[in-house]
């Protein structure tokens, strides 16, 4: 198995969501597996001044900012095709995912390299993923209710490039049931 697991709180040690991947990754690997990090919440630029949607730019109009851009989107899309399990941890950040998660979907996002334009519309053309874990977590939504758009987004965006199976683990309204991370853990804990 070759994980990959992505991070996106603000937080550092004292965050949950990253203390639930971590166990998730643990749990996950075996001996001989094989795990990729990265903490998108830092250093990742967000996309602007792009002339095209899904990064169709010609190499000989590319500028200065563009070749940057394209260089990280580069890497972040050779760590997303290098693993089959994805693990991804994102708390739900006034009802959305931390514009962190978004930046790295914008790079990730690229027609022709994890996407393609057809004539029935976009489809997803990462097929090296096998599952996808979602760790998300929250002080008072309740993931998966009305008011979360964190989780919807996130099952949409990975399904969006192909990923077809996808399993939430929610340790959610942390503020309001401290138990419920008890509960994330045994859940964990049972796969």
């Amino acid at each position: 198995m070759r994980i990959y697991h992505i991070d996106s709180s603000a937080r550092k040690e004292e965050s949950t969501s990253k203390l639930l991947a971590r166990l998730l990754v643990n749990k996950l690997k075996k001996l001989g597996d094989t795990s990729n990090y990265r903490d998108v919440s830092i250093g990742l630029p967000f996309v602007s001044g792009i002339k095209g949607a899904g990064f169709i730019i010609p190499e000989n109009e590319r500028t200065e900012s563009d070749h940057k851009l394209f260089k990280i989107s580069d890497q972040l899309i050779k760590e997303f095709k290098d693993c089959d399990t994805l693990v991804v941890s994102a708390p739900i950040y006034n009802f959305g995912p931390p514009a962190s998660l978004k930046a790295w979907f914008d790079l990730v996002a690229r027609n022709g390299q994890t996407f393609n334009y057809t004539d029935k519309g976009p489809v997803g053309t990462v097929a090296n993923i096998k599952k996808a874990y979602l760790v998300i977590t929250s002080g008072g939504v309740v993931v998966n209710s009305s008011i979360d758009f964190c989780t919807p987004w996130l099952k949409q965006a990975l399904t969006f490039l192909g990923v077809k199976e996808i399993e939430v683990i929610g340790a959610e309204a942390l503020n309001r049931s401290p138990e419920n991370l008890e509960k994330a853990k045994d859940k964990i804990n049972s796969l």
